[in-house]
């Protein structure tokens, strides 16, 4: 059995936000037509630190600003950045 993909999604979740919605969608979606488990987690923009980024195979960064913690997002994107960690943004 394979290891789940762990993603993180960098965002302030909002059950409201059709965006954020189908970014949970899409992740499921992709890892079932790759045959993978894809477990993310969204990741409050105020909270973040390189502890919890570190913790994740990727990291996305949702749509849906204003940011509750622009500075946050920033340095989530630079830890993807300087890390070589895989990230997309949308």
């Amino acid at each position: 059995m394979n290891q789940p993909i762990k993603i993180g999604i960098i965002g302030d979740f909002n059950s409201n936000s059709p965006f954020h919605k189908a970014t949970n969608e899409s992740l499921a979606h992709a890892g079932k037509a790759m045959g993978v488990t894809v477990d993310s987690s969204w990741l409050p923009t105020e909270s973040l630190d390189v502890e919890t980024l570190e913790q994740f195979d990727g990291l996305w960064c949702s749509p849906g600003s204003p940011y509750k913690s622009m500075s946050g997002v920033l340095k989530a994107i630079r830890f993807a950045r300087e890390m070589g960690w895989p990230f997309i943004g949308t």
